[in-house]
């Protein structure tokens, strides 16, 4: 944007913004306002921006109405290289890929499964775009030189020899010829009679015309040339194998010197059509090199517009001096012919030239849909000025690594899966099979819809899986224990069946919204794989209403037509909590005593310190396995010789397995840095004879390091930032939902306390037990999808008894706070016990069977549900007593009663 790049002024602003933004939260446009202004506090920044091609920014512009544009540039590029950097990976061949766009922070995630050249993926990813202007031949300056090219390869490809000559005729004519017509006669011959035996004919076909059986010629059927620029057509399929025989020289000698085939864009609609073909174009370059005539690096704007004439989308490019000569000769000397525009080796318009342009302003019109004209220009864009694509997290997973945690998570899926069948049958007799039907519903479903949405296959997202069968079953739990009640109330099955669904629902549906409130958030602050883990948990909870209410009635109802009734009672269920009169309510002080001296413990331990991990620590993590048993405390000591700093090493599942974290470098970025601080830890490593000297760098990198991962600090930072974001507003958010809800503060109030119980916990634990157990309990991304996850549940919990707290309220207004509170909490004791104890079950199998890559995770989902549990029992119900010191609960439900009754009576 600016009109002088070379500004002493300018450049130290942007240099002091950069060193701000590494302590800052401020986004970096307002970090560069800040440096400038305070560097130059009487400058008007306009100068710097003004100049003829920008018209929103003159000389009488406020700094503010700078910043404001340079803020709306900024946004814009970031599009525009998400754009960029969408058909490259489309055109890189990775299966499924996964790219979200963060505009608010600036960062697109991309996931790319099944990568064995890491460093290529950086060097794809972080290029800058190349935009080029080529002279293109026309199709019949090229159809010529076909049927000589096909022959000749023929000839190659069966061993003849040719002469090898350039054929400067091949361009001559602009007639019809008669190669045209052996053309057609080749290309009916692909269309021959479907009794024939197909797989001889194109074999056939292909040794005779290798050429021409990849390359379909631009003519039609009577064997007329078609007039343009695309010369002809080629099956995605067959593109390596076309640029196969384009390479050898026996092809390229009979076509003109300076021709290049290129690819064009390929069309959005055609995206998932393997059968649509590429057009085929053949561009001019300068002579002896691959260069164009004008290069991208001129362009200064590119805008989407419609044409004045005929109202069709176009797109209108402005040039620099150099570009506006240069496009001036360029036109005027093709009047009649046709320019390509190719960005990325791919040709994106192609118009024919109608007169000469001068002044360095342009259109390119074609058959363009108002998105394609815009997705044109923000391409254009690109090419003047690339938005630079720089990795600020990175994470590696090797392939032998990568299938252990894929088969590790399979069967944590699996047993979870059994074990939950099987719980079912043996609590609630047949009625388990309604909630294993609703079950194996919504895996299939989630399942089926992240397909549909091409999610990557990631541990996160297994690990979301695995929660989902636990959570699963939870709105079965909660219906059935309904319909058990209501028949010891001596009602018939179909009434008990009827009350047990109606009056379900609420709490149903407060437990489900309150976990997909944390979930949403987690979603929203969210990087990279736990984004996985948040989809994959809003769908199952979405999932879980609908197959939990909807599919389990329509089975049951389906049942009960033809007169069967399944039973809900087995021999445990039926005399387990039945005779439960618990007094929770007079025994709080005890837990209230309980969980103060476990919390002041907790807060002791956490000047023992967290083990963060490198997303909110910064730096280069490597897990690394080696062939001998090796100290933790001498790999850390040998290193720091290499390294300038001690390392942080820790031991990963078995003794042969670490992880080494350094911030070695960590303020330097690229691809050259990243191979600098990978060589040095492979030097230390042999040097201090940690890794034996026979195994090479190149050896090291592919077998010996299971994963890596960077993190630079400045997005250390805004991880951390968006962690303690994510936990506030959870709990915000869920006290606004419990008020709007319960409509009293009471209820909201002993929510947060219960909630902040459960996060304070789960934190102490880590920081008491870091070191003392044989797994990584690091403060990550993945232990706030945890934390965040447990806030849910234990919600999920807690609604569950103040729904019946409410309706207990409702039925005896006139019994004591203390007994209503401690009846609700008995009765529903039953299913606070079975859904905590279904989540426990799946995590606990997924903590044993997952792996090393989700313990961490697991381990504080385990503790969250068990603390989760008491603080909706201990914690959270016995708050209100201590808080509603005037019953102003009970008058308030003695209210709604009295409404109740009254549109009853009426």
């Amino acid at each position: 944007m600016a009109n002088n790049p070379t500004d002493l002024a300018l450049n130290q602003a942007i240099a002091d913004a950069n060193k701000a933004k590494a302590n800052s939260q401020l986004d970096f446009v307002s970090l560069f306002g800040q440096a400038y202004m305070a560097k130059n506090p009487s400058a008007k920044m306009a100068y710097l921006f003004t100049k003829p091609s920008e018209k929103e920014i003159t000389i009488n512009s406020s700094n503010d109405q700078v910043i404001a544009k340079i803020r709306k540039e900024s946004k814009d590029a970031i599009k525009r290289t998400y754009n960029v950097l969408l058909t490259r990976i489309d055109k890189f061949g990775v299966v499924n890929p996964n790219m979200n766009l963060d505009e608010n922070k600036g960062i697109i995630t991309v996931e790319l499964a099944g990568i064995r050249n890491p460093e290529r993926v950086r060097s794809f990813l972080q290029a800058t775009a190349k935009l080029q202007f080529f002279e293109a031949y026309s199709n019949d300056e090229i159809i010529n030189a076909l049927q000589p090219a096909n022959d000749a390869l023929a000839a190659y490809l069966s061993g003849a020899k040719e002469e090898v000559k350039a054929d400067s005729s091949s361009t001559a004519t602009k007639e019809k010829v008669s190669d045209t017509a052996s053309l057609a006669s080749i290309l009916g011959d692909k269309k021959s009679n479907p009794k024939d035996t197909a797989a001889a004919k194109q074999a056939d076909l292909a040794k005779k015309n290798p050429l021409l059986s990849v390359w379909m010629p631009n003519i039609t059927q009577q064997g007329t040339i078609n007039e343009g620029p695309v010369v002809g057509y080629v099956a995605k399929r067959d593109t390596a194998k076309l640029n196969e025989y384009l390479n050898l020289d026996v092809v390229k000698n009979k076509f003109p010197s300076n021709v290049r085939f290129i690819y064009g864009a390929e069309n959005k609609k055609d995206a998932k059509n393997p059968k649509a073909p590429l057009f085929i174009y053949a561009i001019k370059t300068v002579a002896g090199t691959n260069d164009a005539k004008l290069e991208g690096d001129h362009i200064v704007d590119a805008n989407d517009d419609f044409n004045q004439m005929n109202g069709q989308p176009e797109v209108s490019m402005s040039m620099d001096k150099t570009g506006s000569r240069i496009w001036k000769k360029m036109t005027g000397d093709n009047v009649g012919r046709f320019v390509t525009v190719v960005l990325d080796d791919r040709v994106y318009s192609a118009p024919r030239v109608n007169d000469e342009i001068a002044g360095g302003r342009t259109s390119i019109s074609g058959s363009f849909t108002p998105e394609e004209a815009k997705d044109l220009a923000n391409i254009l864009k690109t090419g003047k000025l690339p938005a630079p694509a720089r990795i600020v997290q990175e994470q590696v997973v090797g392939p032998t690594l990568g299938a252990e945690s894929i088969a590790a998570g399979m069967n944590s899926i699996i047993i979870s899966f059994v074990v939950i069948f099987i719980l079912m049958m043996i609590y609630y007799s047949t009625g388990g099979i309604i909630a294993n039907i609703a079950l194996i519903l919504n895996l299939l479903f989630t399942v089926g819809i992240l397909s549909a949405l091409h999610a990557t296959l990631t541990m996160p997202g297994i690990a979301g899986l695995v929660l989902t069968i636990g959570m699963a079953v939870d709105t079965n739990v909660i219906i059935f224990e309904r319909i058990k009640e209501e028949l010891a109330l001596g009602k018939s099955y179909e009434l008990a069946v009827s009350e047990g669904y109606n009056r379900s629902y609420a709490p149903v549906f407060d437990g489900h919204i309150t976990v997909l409130i944390t979930s949403v958030i987690l979603f929203i602050f969210g990087l990279g794989p736990v984004l996985g883990f948040a989809t994959t948990q809003i769908l199952g909870i979405l999932l879980s209403l609908f197959c939990g209410i909807l599919v389990s009635r329509l089975v049951t109802d389906m049942r009960m037509s033809k007169g069967k009734h399944f039973n809900y009672f087995t021999k445990l269920s039926s005399s387990i909590f039945k005779k439960a009169h618990f007094k929770f309510i007079e025994a709080r002080k005890y837990a209230y005593v309980i969980s103060i001296v476990v919390l002041i413990a907790g807060v002791a331990s956490f000047f023992h310190g967290f083990d963060y991990g490198v997303e909110f620590a910064g730096g280069r993590s490597y897990t690394i396995k080696f062939d001998n048993k090796l100290e933790v405390a001498q790999v850390r000591e040998g290193l720091n010789k290499y390294f300038g700093e001690y390392p942080i090493v820790k031991t990963i599942g078995t003794d042969k397995q670490l992880n080494i974290t350094t911030a070695y470098k960590i303020k330097e970025q690229g691809v050259a840095v990243e191979k600098q601080v990978q060589a040095k830890l492979y030097e230390g490593l042999v040097k201090e004879g940690y890794l034996n000297a026979v195994v090479t760098e190149e050896q090291f990198a592919s077998s010996y390091i299971q994963s890596s991962q960077t993190v630079l600090p400045t997005i250390s930072d805004d991880l951390k930032a968006g962690a303690i974001k994510a936990t506030l507003f959870s709990l915000i958010a869920i006290f606004i939902y419990i008020f709007l809800r319960f409509r009293k503060w009471q209820y909201s109030l002993g929510t947060i306390i219960a909630l902040l119980h459960d996060v304070c916990v789960t934190l102490a634990v880590f920081s008491f037990f870091r070191g003392k157990v044989p797994f990584a309990l690091e403060i990550d991304q993945h232990f706030i999808a945890a934390v965040l996850t447990v806030i849910g549940f234990s919600m999920n919990d807690t609604v569950i008894v103040f729904d019946r707290i409410r309706e207990y309220f409702r039925k005896s207004p006139k019994e004591s706070k203390g007994s209503v509170i401690n009846r609700a909490i008995n009765d529903t004791l039953s299913r606070t016990i079975m859904t905590s104890l279904t989540v426990f079950l799946t995590i606990l199998i997924l903590f044993i069977f997952g792996g090393e890559v989700t313990r961490g995770f697991a381990f504080a989902m385990l503790i969250g549900v068990v603390t989760g549990t008491y603080s909706s029992i201990f914690v959270a119900a016995p708050v209100l007593v201590d808080m509603d010191k005037k019953d102003s609960l009970k008058n308030e439900v003695d209210r709604e009663a009295h409404i109740e009754n009254l549109k009853a009576q009426a």
